[in-house]
């Protein structure tokens, strides 16, 4: 059992080999359903350290498996960067629209949080 149900979380996993079952309980009392089986190149483990509440199912491994891990305080520090470097690339382009060159570092920003990145043929 890599993580159960309910415990407090810690840690991210990522799957390197091997195969791991996913289940959660759906009504108290009743047996786990089945919800997916992780492979390699998946991970799991992000929501409890998003949003700092218990695991939400139980992971255990179907197969020998090899893991890594990522701690909360990694894990936190790559999102707040990841986040920063996105809305650094945003304000830059914003600085850039011919319209916008009139705003101040704050208003920008504010734009920058705002938008939401889409990609077309």
């Amino acid at each position: 059992m890599v993580i159960k149900e309910g415990d407090e979380g810690a840690e991210l996993f990522i799957v390197e080999k091997g195969e791991l079952k996913c289940t959660k309980v759906l009504t108290e009392g009743a047996e786990p359903t089945h919800l997916k089986d992780y492979v390699p190149g998946e991970a799991f483990g992000e929501l409890a350290l998003l949003y700092n509440c218990p695991r939400a199912a139980t992971i255990v491994a179907k197969t020998d498996s090899e893991l890594f891990s990522l701690d909360r305080r990694t894990f936190n520090h790559i999102v707040r960067d990841s986040a920063q470097q996105k809305r650094d690339k945003y304000e830059d382009f914003l600085k850039t629209v011919e319209l916008l060159k009139s705003l101040d570092t704050y208003e920008r920003s504010k734009i920058a949080d705002a938008l939401d990145e889409k990609w077309f043929k």
